[in-house]
Order: C-alpha cells, then sequence, then structure tokens
C-alpha cells in the first residue's frame, strides 16, 4: 500500500480537488513525481464516492481508499449500520471482507472481529483504516477464507459472508452456488467452525431461490435504503428447523418502518373496490412477497391479486410504505382520460396495468411532478381504474 499517499501535501490536494472533473485533472502534470498519477486520481474519485455513502470514512483524516470499483460494491453505511445491530456475541469473522465497510459496524457489537480478503492490497488498506479508527479488535487476514478458517482453527460466535456473483453467468438468472464462495458448497465445512451463519445477498437474487438451496435458515432480513432494496440476508443456525421469520426494513431519513411475519403464514386475503385511502407497501415488502400479511396485519382489503395496493375506510397512520386519500376514482375510458389526465401534472404510477407510464406521459401529455398522485391500476372485477389521490 502506498503510505506516500498519506503525506499531507497529497492528502491536502485530494482534498482541493474533490469537486474537480477526473477526466480534466488526468491531462494535467503530475504534482508527486515519487506517485503514480493514476493512484492519486483513483483516491479523489473513491473519495468522492464516499461522501453520501459513506461519511465516517469521507469525514476521517488518513483513510486511504481502494479502486473506486471496490467502493462502488460496500455496503452504505446506513445498511452496515443497521445489519451490524441485528447480531452480537464475542467473536464474528468476516470471509468477504472487501472495504471493511460491514467489519467497521460488526465491530461495535462483537469483541473480536476478523477481516478476510484475497487481494492483498486492499487487506492492507483495511487494516490501515482500522488502526486509524482505534479498531485493536479487529484482524485482517490476506488470502483464501476458506484456507483461513481451516489455520485458525478456532469457533466463532458468528460467520459473515458476501458472496460475489461470478462473471461468467451475466445477465443470466443465477444462485448461490453461482456465486463465490460457493456458500451451499461450503455450508458444512462453515458450520464446524460456527453455529450461526448470515449471508448477505444481492437483491436481485430470488428469496425463495437461495432458501431452497441452503438449510437451517432461520430469518430473512430485508433492507431497503430510502424505498430501494439494497440486499436482503439469510441467518442461518444449526439444526434450526422451524418456521422462517422475514423481517422487512425501508431505512429512510423520517424513521425506519420496519415489518416482520412468518413466511409460512399465507392466510387469505379479502378483495374489494377502492375506499376512502390506498396504500402502496415500501420496496422492502414488495421484494418479501407478504402480500396477504400485510392486509391481514393491518386488516386492509386488496384492489387485485397481482396490483398490490391495498385499500381501507380509515385511516391506517402505521402502514409500512405510502399513503394516499382517494380524492377520485374512475374507469379507463379515452373520455376520462381525456377529462381527468390529459394536460394534467401529476405524479403517475401504474400497478398491474396494461400502459407503461411512460405511454401514459406521453399519450395524455402528463407533466410529472406535483401534489396529485395518480395510480393506474386494476381493480377485483378486472376492471382498469384510475386513482387520484393525494399524499397523507
Amino acid at each position: 500500500m502506498p503510505l506516500r499517499l498519506l503525506n499531507p501535501e497529497v492528502q491536502k490536494f485530494i482534498n482541493q480537488n474533490l469537486t474537480a472533473q477526473i477526466t480534466e485533472l488526468a491531462l494535467t502534470k503530475n504534482p508527486f513525481p515519487d506517485l503514480v498519477w493514476a493512484d492519486v486520481l483513483n483516491q479523489i474519485v473513491a473519495k468522492q464516492k464516499s461522501k453520501t455513502k459513506l461519511p465516517t470514512w469521507f469525514a476521517a483524516q488518513s483513510i486511504v481508499y481502494p479502486s473506486k470499483l471496490s467502493v462502488e460494491q460496500t455496503s452504505s453505511e446506513a445498511t452496515a449500520a443497521y445489519k451490524a445491530q441485528l447480531i452480537s456475541g464475542n467473536s464474528l469473522i468476516d470471509l468477504t471482507g472487501g472495504f471493511g465497510v460491514d467489519v467497521f459496524y460488526f465491530a461495535k457489537y462483537f469483541k473480536r472481529v476478523v477481516h478476510c480478503e484475497m487481494n492483498e492490497k486492499l487487506s492492507q488498506i483495511v487494516a490501515h483504516n482500522c488502526k486509524e479508527f482505534g479498531l485493536d479488535h479487529v484482524v485482517c487476514k490476506t488470502g483464501d477464507s476458506t484456507e483461513i478458517l481451516k489455520d485458525l482453527n478456532e469457533t466463532f460466535d458468528w460467520i459473515y459472508v458476501d458472496p460475489s456473483r461470478r462473471n461468467d453467468i451475466k445477465g443470466k438468472v443465477f444462485m448461490l452456488k453461482d456465486c463465490l464462495p460457493n456458500v451451499p458448497e461450503l455450508l458444512d465445512y462453515y458450520f464446524t467452525f460456527s453455529n450461526s451463519i448470515l449471508i448477505k445477498n444481492s437483491p436481485i437474487l430470488d428469496i425463495s431461490l437461495a432458501i431452497s438451496e441452503l438449510k437451517f435458515v432461520k430469518k430473512v432480513h430485508i433492507i431497503a435504503l430510502e424505498n430501494e432494496v439494497k440486499e436482503f440476508l439469510l441467518e442461518l443456525e444449526l439444526n434450526f428447523d422451524g418456521a422462517i421469520e422475514v423481517q422487512t426494513v425501508n431505512i429512510s431519513k423520517s424513521g425506519n418502518q420496519v415489518f416482520t411475519h412468518l413466511l409460512q403464514d399465507d392466510a387469505e386475503v379479502v378483495y374489494s373496490i377502492p375506499k376512502q385511502f390506498v396504500y402502496e407497501p415500501n420496496a422492502a415488502i414488495m421484494k418479501s412477497g407478504l402480500f396477504h400479511a400485510i392486509a391481514n396485519t393491518y386488516k386492509l382489503t386488496k384492489l387485485h391479486a397481482h396490483s398490490h395496493l391495498y385499500t381501507s375506510d380509515h385511516l391506517v397512520t402505521d402502514f409500512p410504505g405510502r399513503s394516499f386519500k382517494v380524492e377520485n376514482s374512475f374507469e379507463f375510458t379515452k373520455i376520462n382520460a381525456n377529462e381527468y389526465l390529459k394536460n394534467k401534472k401529476m405524479n403517475l404510477t401504474t400497478r398491474n396495468f396494461p400502459v407503461s407510464v411512460e405511454e401514459l406521459r406521453k399519450k395524455y401529455k402528463i407533466a410529472d411532478g406535483g401534489s396529485v398522485y395518480a395510480f393506474a391500476t386494476t381493480t377485483s372485477n378486472q376492471q382498469k381504474t384510475i386513482l387520484i389521490c393525494s399524499k397523507i
């Protein structure tokens, strides 16, 4: 790791150019002949990307950044902080450490944390940064995590792993067995070192498929940040044989929306036409597939089996998603669309509707934004319906 990047003059230059256009800066003369110009530029780019995603790193002094790709691929601080408080104990080993953001937060809940990383340079960077953060109980190991487990030969309270998708399956449906490390193949080996395993997964991975590849799955955590699903976690406990619990969270500036339910509980749901209030679940619940559970928990009726919009005559104040008051409801016909949609300004969403938002906007010259919210959807009587709403 080029420690010369920590030279005060270099750090001053990096901080002075955080708003610079890197393509233009790259064409200028390198003011530090003893350093590789690309390494200096990378520090600027990586730190720029950290400003919102990793504010603790951005604000810290004497921090070294890896490639911009490593920063892009790492957990955000918000998701890492939420994830870390889900588990605790004396010891944890992170088998796929990366830039160490997850380790930084796990270290708040564990007395000893081991960070494993194949890339020697990245491992050195994390070791340096942990020292700067005062994390003396974090140990950084370079190499294959399977071999590191074998060499350490100790039992951990938790194993944490974030398998990465193999490059040779681009564009294909993939499963955990298509990732590195191959967790399904190594699962029995992992359980010789810990009774508890936490697996981080990409949001594009199918939850049911992931569960089917594994055993002893105890809990599923689906984490959304500002209504965008960032990751889901599979919590495994050796010999667990009960019902799987699903916990969803949408982390936002206004507070966290949490919903918990058993995966196997699929009670019937009641359908109805739109009532006074309409509800749209947050992205984490949409990912979970708990569409009946959310209706029954909050005593709501559903507009249609595939619309995933809910309704009630009385306002539910703690619904985990967005809530709206229905100001007008009409069948989607040419006459109605011309009267209520054409040349209007509104926030338009389609749910189980044959025409896309883009097509509706173009055809009826609908401007985006404003205080009006419209849902184009299908109701339980198969009627194509437009709901004109105000947000609560």
